[in-house]
């Protein structure tokens, strides 16, 4: 009765198990998806995008109203005095000469006493202020480049985030075919290990029936030993690239994984030289960004030279005070209405200084611009060329992979009927692997040369740049 329960639990358990340990099989698609969401320059990138959104309403805020609210209390433990002429001298001069020209007592001049100042207070001890002020901007030219300025720079922020997704697409393009690379080269060793040692067995069972010299079967023999390193350097060159496209997808290393694809070749024809290079000079993102930060520079010149121009606003002021030494305040309110202008007449030649080094860099980011079209013609040309050599030699190279396959078939023909030799076998495997192996770096390189054409030509697929539009 424990059998029964305990054999299906340990059927089950291992079956589980075995689910588990399945490697995570990728697409091409599935892992430049992966990139996108786990890749940091594309996070940088999106966070730039972000912080330029808020830019952007930070400039609208400046050209709308502001209301600040102010208070204020003081408490003198000193009051402030000033020289002031004496009010008591004053007040009794002023009285005896209203009693001598009333003619009420005798005029005597003696009575007036000499008026002088001392220091004497007008503050109270306690005082507070509550100010209520809405102030709008009527004209501010740096207030207005200054919006125009943030949407161009949120723009060039969009446009380094496409550029950043095109690199990390072409990035797993480019690793994820060199893994599939290595993947097919480890099978093509393993192949032609496993016709080593089908010979091996052969040539042995030759040898004991006495039909062929010991000479042969040691060199089978070695001929296996001698490809069977190749077969374990293939497997660490497999599993040094896994890793590779595990750090550009951001996925733990200790996580297993296997791709699924393929190598395949379709006949295609290339456009025009000429008109490809137009279409990277329009299309690609890295040319496009520097248009857009070449925009921002020329808003920043404007920016500058808008210190020039005056500053108008118009404000509002509404205030509620109070004053005491006993704390029984006097409170009292005051509104005003009234316009402000502002211009700077000289500031010491910065404003001027400013604008010459932002035109500088202007100028400085056309040359970039220049220089980056030249680079593009260049780097486009040199695709071409390489489309163009590969695409006549993938045909040869196929042809040439089943003419080696054909000697390999006939070397072993010729050694069962006894008019060939273990060489004949030996360097016959050696050419058909070699063949297999031209045959899929040459795909290998076209694919490769293609997606980096495309990425110059900005043919990035339209899917994976909105990904991030929609967040």
């Amino acid at each position: 009765m424990k059998n029964e329960f305990i054999i299906p639990f340990l059927i089950s358990f291992f079956s589980i198990s075995q689910i588990f340990s399945q490697n995570r099989i990728l697409t091409l698609d599935d892992a430049i998806n992966i990139a996108l969401e786990n890749n940091r320059e594309i996070r940088l990138a999106k966070m730039n995008v972000e912080k330029a959104g808020a830019a952007v309403d930070e400039a609208f805020g400046y050209a709308l109203p502001s209301l600040d609210l102010n208070g204020t209390f003081t408490h003198f433990l000193r009051k402030p005095k000033m020289p002031f002429p004496d009010f008591e001298a004053l007040l009794k001069n002023a009285t005896y000469s209203i009693l001598f020209d009333e003619n009420v007592i005798p005029r005597d001049n003696n009575k007036f006493v000499p008026v002088e100042t001392k220091l004497q207070s007008f503050a109270q001890s306690n005082n507070y202020e509550a100010q209520l002020l809405l102030t709008q901007t009527l004209f501010s030219s740096t207030v207005f480049r200054g919006i125009g300025a943030s949407r161009i720079y949120y723009n060039l922020s969009k446009a380094e985030l496409n550029n950043t997704i095109s690199k990390t697409v072409l990035s797993v393009q480019t690793t994820f075919y060199g893994v599939l690379l290595a993947k097919q080269v480890s099978e093509i060793t393993n192949a032609s290990f496993l016709n080593a040692q089908d010979n091996l067995r052969n040539v042995k069972a030759l040898f004991n029936q006495g039909l062929v010299s010991e000479f042969d079967m040691l060199q089978a023999e070695v001929q296996v030993e001698n490809i069977r390193p190749m077969v374990l350097q293939m497997e660490n060159t497999l599993k040094t690239a896994k890793d590779g496209l595990k750090v550009l997808l951001g996925i733990p290393q200790e996580e297993e994984i296997d791709i699924s694809g393929e190598f395949v070749y379709e006949q295609e024809t290339l456009a025009e030289e000429y008109d490809l290079i137009s279409e990277a000079l329009q299309s690609n993102f890295g040319l496009k960004s520097l248009d857009l930060k070449k925009q921002v520079d020329e808003a920043f010149i404007q920016i500058d030279v808008s210190e020039y121009w005056p500053n108008i606003a118009a404000f509002g002021s509404y205030s509620y005070a109070g004053s005491s030494d006993k704390w029984n305040f006097q409170n009292y309110s005051s509104l005003t209405v009234g316009l402000s202008f502002s211009i700077n007449l000289w500031k010491g030649n910065r404003t001027k200084n400013r604008v010459e080094q932002s035109t500088i860099t202007y100028k400085q980011t056309e040359e970039q611009i220049n220089l980056y079209k030249a680079f593009l013609a260049t780097q486009v040309r040199s695709k071409y060329s390489e489309l163009k050599r590969v695409q006549s030699l993938i045909d040869a190279q196929n042809k040439n992979v089943k003419v080696a396959e054909r000697a390999y078939e006939i070397a072993k023909v010729r050694y069962k009927e006894g008019t060939g030799s273990q060489l004949e076998i030996q360097n016959a495997d050696i050419a058909l692997k070699q063949a297999r192996t031209n045959y899929i770096q040459s795909i290998h390189s076209y694919l490769v040369t293609k997606f980096e054409m495309e990425q110059l030509l900005g043919r990035t697929n339209h899917e994976y740049l909105l990904k991030y539009e929609s967040e």
